[in-house]
């Protein structure tokens, strides 16, 4: 498995993206079939086809990943895994006030709880690995991993989590070939951020602290992800990759 001349080769490879349906986490899911792998994607509703996106290349796992239980029910029943992909997650869940005490907590439970539990569930089968520069985790934090946005004060605290458990899984896991890393995604083309990139007067102050004057894609997430799960990437663990088109140089 390599990532020479920009191409990433993961022939042979398992891969699991939570929340791979739409979005950034189904242009990961796309990247890494495309390179190869054999990748299994969750999503919450009944099946594949309920879905607006194509999902035929994947293999489809319904699964909600505020409970516990269905999370380690999924995990118990993978025969293999080299790639975990920490995707799932939202702001507003069903569109509710995040300073409301329980979908505060809720926003811990969907954006860094689950994250935790899917990754302690899968370490057996990502420890059994043999893919060439270790397992990995790679968890998608964000630029509220960093900077308030007073709108969404239980997903920026889990997205700031989210980069602390990196860390902490790295010192805990190096010694069983687990590598865990964070991609911190700016703002991106999404149904999600559809509604900022809409408005011109959202968009504006946003851009104007961007040098590369423009949102992301999905599919330069998926790149930044291939590239730390890669050989090429062998010796980096505890990390976070701020793809971000220069947003955060100004601190």
């Amino acid at each position: 498995m390599s990532c020479g001349e920009m191409r990433c080769d993961y022939s042979g490879s398992h891969a699991l993206v939570t929340g791979g349906t739409r979005g950034i986490g189904f242009a990961i899911a796309q990247a890494f079939t495309k390179a190869g792998a054999q990748v299994a994607i969750t999503g919450t509703r009944p099946s594949p086809d309920d879905y607006d996106n194509d999902l035929s290349a994947f293999e489809y796992l319904r699964l909600e990943v505020r409970e516990r239980e269905s999370i380690a029910t999924l995990a118990a029943a993978r025969p293999k895994l080299d790639i975990l992909v920490n995707n799932a997650g939202t702001a507003f869940p069903n569109g509710r006030d995040e300073y409301e005490a329980e979908v505060f907590e809720e926003s811990l439970r969907l954006n860094l709880a689950s994250a935790f539990h899917m990754s302690n569930g899968c370490r057996p089968l990502l420890a059994a690995s043999e893919q060439p520069g270790g397992a990995s985790i790679v968890n998608l934090a964000s630029l509220t991993s960093w900077f308030g946005l007073p709108m969404i004060p239980g997903y920026g605290a889990s997205k700031a989590g989210l980069v602390q458990l990196g860390r902490t899984l790295a010192i805990s896991w190096a010694a069983e070939g687990v590598r865990v890393n964070a991609v911190a995604a700016g703002l991106t083309a999404t149904d999600m951020t559809a509604p900022m990139i809409d408005s011109p007067e959202m968009l504006a102050p946003f851009l104007s602290r961007t040098p590369l004057n423009r949102t992301a894609e999905p599919q330069e997430i998926a790149d930044a992800t291939l590239f730390l799960c890669s050989s090429a990437a062998a010796y980096i663990t505890g990390q976070t990759l701020v793809v971000d088109g220069g947003f955060s140089i100004y601190g």
